[in-house]
């Protein structure tokens, strides 16, 4: 299920491959980089994916690893930010006035 308006990592964006490799690229079609230099589609850094092909399935697996770790990373940080947000938002119990 695709949400409009949703953060690229979070959307699912189908895309066909072909069956020449063992490990299938991780990548969506979506290249481009984000603030810390990785892919925003895949979340592969600049040698992980300039490398890609001369890696052996064994590495490829452990790439594919550390990117679906980094997408976790993102999630629970804007879990996080929305959480802290809501929080500001509310009024604090000892801020609430006696009736």
């Amino acid at each position: 299920m695709q949400v409009k308006n949703a953060p690229l990592w979070e959307q699912e964006v189908p895309m066909e491959q072909l069956e020449f490799f063992t490990v299938q690229s991780p990548c969506i079609g979506v290249c481009q980089v984000n603030n810390r230099g990785y892919c925003k589609g895949c979340l592969r850094s600049r040698e992980e994916r300039f490398n890609w092909l001369q890696m052996t399935p064994h590495q490829q697996r452990e790439v594919i690893r550390l990117c679906h770790d980094r997408r976790r990373r993102i999630l629970a940080a804007a879990r996080k930010q929305q959480l802290e947000q809501e929080a500001a938002a509310r009024p604090r119990q000892d801020e609430l006035p006696f009736l």
